[in-house]
């Protein structure tokens, strides 16, 4: 502990000494794994939708139909998803958070030995590891969520699983729209279906871009790198449903 009492009064995080700047926190948000995924699926899943219709060489009234259809069934989908799988997380973290409560009560010197043990390997000092675990032994639900080796409090970070798959749902339609919107805004300016689907392209490199933006800012990353991985990731995703469709329609004979 004597170690960040510099740290504090410097304030600059270095120690005194200059060497290094102190990182960058990443912005904090309940709900940025929900956005991210969910965003980063739709933006693909739309457009590379729209590719294989566009390769088809199928009207921009298909488009519109086939892709706000799958935008809306795959958004339900995926915020029902996410949901369950967050309602189940909280359902298995309480359960054993239960036992291991229980065994904090009625098996206390074992856990006592179990996070003694546990102290050591990580490399604290016989005397020390002692010492903490004395002190939490004095705190059993602090005991319980140490000898789970989470942070406390961590069991209420899906308090609310239907705010997720809420999150979810919304995301995912307002970033699956941004291919689609093309062939909408484009309408009283061409009738050209490769045009619209050349702008759809744009609005989804676009849209990529700033989810990639947002994923960086999110989790302290490269703004680059993450521009690059989202945009390379719905480039691949849209060439291999282009090419699948230009193929059944052109080298399989599915012409109607």
């Amino acid at each position: 502990m004597a170690d960040s009492v510099p740290l504090l009064i410097n304030g600059n995080g270095d120690g005194g000494n200059g060497k290094s700047e102190r990182p960058k926190e990443p912005w904090r948000g309940e709900f940025v794994k929900s956005i991210v995924y969910a965003g980063l699926d739709a933006i693909i899943t739309s457009f590379s939708l729209i590719s294989s219709i566009s390769a088809g060489r199928l009207s921009s009234v298909d488009v519109l139909v086939l892709g706000f259809a799958n935008l809306v069934a795959d958004g339900i989908s995926m915020g029902f998803g996410d949901f369950m799988s967050s309602s189940t997380e909280k359902d298995v973290a309480a359960k054993e958070r239960c036992v291991t409560k229980w065994d904090v009560e009625n098996q206390r010197g074992a856990q006592q030995e179990h996070l003694l043990h546990r102290y050591q390997e990580l490399g604290m000092d016989a005397a020390d590891a002692a010492t903490v675990v004395s002190v939490f032994n004095k705190y059993p639900d602090i005991l319980a969520d140490e000898k789970m080796g989470r942070e406390v409090g961590a069991e209420e970070q899906s308090e609310k699983p239907w705010k997720n798959g809420l999150i979810t749902f919304v995301a995912f339609q307002v970033f699956g729209c941004a291919p689609i919107l093309a062939f909408i805004v484009l309408i009283p300016f061409t009738d050209n279906d490769q045009i619209k689907f050349i702008g759809a392209c744009v609005l989804s490199a676009l849209a990529l871009a700033l989810l990639g933006i947002a994923k960086a800012k999110f989790a302290g990353q490269n703004y680059a790198a993450s521009v690059g991985i989202t945009l390379f990731n719905g480039a691949v995703a849209g060439a291999a449903a282009y090419g699948i469709g230009w193929t059944l329609r052109n080298v399989a004979g599915l012409d109607e």
